[in-house]
């Protein structure tokens, strides 16, 4: 028990919610090398939250698998900001259209107050773009964390 009791820390997601999100990231993972994570956190401190997923990026490891092709999905909950930032590997294969369009499909689930929901649809879309261009081998391992990170 914390010194003061009466400041609980609100979490972002419910236990559901979570193992939800975590059952995607490990669905979108398992036929494919890539790697997918999710940060989240209340606020972004950037007026760019690209730029704050690329401050993330580097000591989440992501940029640490073998074929370059982690994938990081950022969230700022309160200020209503996101940033999907993949690898070289994978931006060379699928380009500046992919990351846009899965980027409007995601705010239109937003905006819909689908965040759990999109979230999900997001992670398996970016999960088959990883199975087409990086399919599963024999000798594959999975190199990050499947959790999910939450900042501050």
């Amino acid at each position: 028990m914390g010194l003061f009791p009466f400041f609980k820390k609100k979490e972002f997601f419910t236990e559901p919610e979570k193992e939800r999100l975590l059952q995607a990231i490990r669905q979108a993972e398992r036929l494919t090398s890539g790697e997918i994570r999710l940060f989240v956190e209340s606020r972004c401190g950037y007026v760019n939250p690209l730029d704050r997923a690329g401050e993330v990026f580097g000591p989440m490891g992501m940029g640490n698998t073998r074929l370059q092709n982690g994938v990081l999905l950022y969230v700022a909950l309160l200020d209503k900001q996101f940033a999907i930032l993949g690898d070289s590997g994978i931006h060379q294969k699928v380009g500046q259209e992919f990351w846009q369009s899965a980027a409007t499909k995601l705010r239109s689930q937003f905006r819909e107050g689908q965040i759990v929901p999109g979230l999900e649809a997001c992670i398996l879309t970016i999960g088959q773009s990883l199975r087409q261009h990086f399919p599963h081998q024999a000798d594959d391992e999975n190199e990050l964390p499947d959790d999910i990170v939450f900042g501050r």
